[in-house]
């Protein structure tokens, strides 16, 4: 029987969250889960002049939030820890000592500017910028010379000419020249590991059986295949699928507006309409269906039927998905999740009756796309929010417009009985008195009682603002 596979997401807490990496995350926990296998979390956090601990703790909750649980990593336990590079530098120093006695790698004493004049001189005479050696044959004595010099060496490794070639289970055979790489940096002249280096070490120790992760680290793989070797290991196997494209097909970046985790949220998206469409970027289910339980993503998920094109991040989409699930989110948990930003819309949530908000938001949830909206939806149902737009104000002006309000308003004085059945009550005799229909008889109602020309069914409007304010409302707007 083969081993459950074991897979990870390693992000840099170097920025928010970016929809890419969450898909990354998305794919390896989808796997996982499919397979009955691991995912691990792992903070890949050497870059110190980068890394910040905010950035941590918000890739943490956006992680949450999202639902992707990791089964090892930062606030579980796990055999295979730490989980925090900067945890594990003697396991690196120890592996570094190791291709230092196997004489694969040697001290680079190159500066920054160095290597910059070397790769323009490369590029102006057209060939692959890449290190040519400079150091890697210094006597002991020129080393010595250039430490007296006070500078700092990094480490290389030493590439072989040969041919790595490794098969990709989105991309087939792929192949690299070895003579085009160059030595590469494994450790840096501060002591810390290079991202190749420490990847390979951690991959191994912690047991990672496929490597699931972007296209453009597939240049890092034949640099992490000689590492491999070179340790001795058993390689895992590699998956890249395609990036995040926008409809330009530019690469997904800030210039195009919201890319992290963070700022949907803020949008007001839920997680479940994100997960849903990330989930169909670059792969596809069996039956062709758009809208997805988690369930029924991981059940149906197989990378083998992921593209190898980039996946368009069309934003109408998400909204359209995200419109979905707000319509389907029962409308109690719905105003749980709507009460931040019916805070942040100047909303009280606490001073307002329950029932009367759950019976309002039961009525506009079919209108949102986000969460975020829900301020502009719902100022039509209080009175302190009541205002009529200059849309409204250009229909109430017409003769025939406040005549059909006047009437529509005179009759709701002496009615008696429910909200609703007052409203049809007072629509039938207006729609007699005045021979008004369509939008002659609605619109100016509209109009008078929500101060706008756009919005939910007016009977239940007016069932939910009651004949008290409606009469109000009316007598403002003719005045």
């Amino acid at each position: 029987m083969a081993p459950k596979p074991r897979v990870r997401f390693a992000p840099s807490p170097t920025g928010e969250l970016h929809v890419g990496n969450a898909r990354t995350a998305l794919f390896n926990w989808m796997f996982a889960r499919h397979h009955g296998g691991s995912f691990i979390l792992r903070i890949e956090d050497t870059d110190e002049s980068r890394s910040a601990l905010s950035y941590q703790v918000n890739l943490l909750n956006d992680l949450s939030w999202l639902g992707l649980d990791w089964d090892e990593g930062p606030q579980k336990n796990g055999s295979y820890g730490p989980y925090k590079q900067s945890e594990r530098l003697n396991i690196y120093k120890e592996h570094l000592q190791k291709l230092i006695n196997a004489d694969l790698v040697y001290p680079c004493y190159c500066t920054e500017e160095e290597l910059e004049e070397e790769r323009q001189a490369l590029i102006l005479s057209k060939r692959m910028p890449r290190y040519m050696g400079k150091c890697r044959n210094l006597t002991a004595d020129e080393r010595k010379q250039r430490e007296n010099e006070g500078r700092k060496h990094s480490f290389r490794f030493k590439v072989q000419p040969q041919v790595i070639e490794f098969e990709d289970l989105i991309r087939g055979a792929m192949k690299f020249e070895g003579e085009a790489i160059g030595d590469f940096i494994i450790v840096r002249s501060n002591g810390m590991p290079a991202y190749n280096f420490a990847v390979v070490i951690d991959d191994h120790l912690m047991g990672i059986t496929h490597v699931i992760r972007g296209e453009d680290h597939l240049s890092n793989t034949a640099l992490q295949m000689m590492l491999y070797k070179a340790f001795g290991f058993a390689s895992p196997t590699f998956v890249h699928h395609s990036l995040i494209l926008r409809k330009d097909r530019a690469k997904l970046s800030k210039r195009h507006g919201s890319v992290s985790v963070g700022e949907f949220r803020k949008q007001g998206i839920l997680p479940e309409a994100l997960i849903n469409y990330l989930g169909l970027l670059g792969s596809s289910f069996t039956d062709g269906r758009e809208v997805l339980s988690r369930e029924e993503m991981i059940a149906g998920f197989a990378l083998e039927r992921a593209s190898k094109s980039g996946a368009i991040f069309d934003e109408e989409k998400l909204h359209w998905l995200n419109a979905i699930y707000i319509r389907n989110c029962k409308t109690e948990n719905l105003v749980e999740r709507l009460k931040p930003f019916l805070e942040q819309a100047g909303y009280k949530t606490d001073a307002i009756d329950a029932k009367w908000l759950n019976e309002i938001i039961e009525l506009v949830k079919t209108e949102l796309t986000t969460l975020a909206e829900i301020g502009s939806h719902i100022d039509i149902f209080f009175d302190d929010k009541y205002e009529i737009t200059a849309e409204a104000k250009q229909i109430l002006e017409k003769e025939s417009a406040a005549q059909v309000v006047k009437v529509f308003g005179e009759y709701l004085k002496t009615a008696a009985g429910n909200p609703r059945e007052n409203y049809l009550a007072a629509i039938k005799y207006t729609k007699e008195e005045k021979g008004a229909k369509g939008k002659d008889l609605f619109m100016p109602i509209r109009a008078a009682l929500t101060g706008k020309v756009h919005g939910p069914e007016l009977d239940k409007v007016f069932a939910i603002l009651g004949k008290g304010a409606a009469l109000k409302r009316l007598r403002l707007a003719t005045s």
